[in-house]
């Protein structure tokens, strides 16, 4: 598979993700009217330490691969275009966003 190609995978699998996420926290709302207890803190850390594995897995696991291989220049270029990716994806929300709530 190409490296811009794999990236932008990576890329949107880590945009996926996100969505997922959010999504379920905000399907979690309807539960906002209950007491708070000691499960909800660590639910969250334990989401915010297995987003953290898994995105790293994404944006970084090929690049590392292909850097122990000693592909050093294509695991640079991988690592790049996947930032660049995420970077664009995260400029559309953002463009999204500001059309949404009118600021354009």
């Amino acid at each position: 598979m190409k490296i811009i190609t794999r990236a932008l995978l990576d890329a949107l699998g880590t945009a996926v993700y996100i969505i997922l996420v959010v999504s379920f926290m905000f399907s979690l709302q309807s539960f906002a009217s209950k007491p708070d207890n000691i499960l909800i803190p660590m639910a969250m850390l334990m989401l915010f330490v297995f987003s953290a594995a898994l995105t790293s897995f994404l944006v970084f696991g090929k690049p590392v691969f292909l850097f122990i291989e000693g592909k050093k220049k294509e695991a640079v270029k991988m690592i790049s275009y996947t930032l660049l990716f995420l970077f664009l994806l995260t400029l559309l929300a953002f463009i999204v966003l500001t059309g949404y709530y009118g600021f354009v």
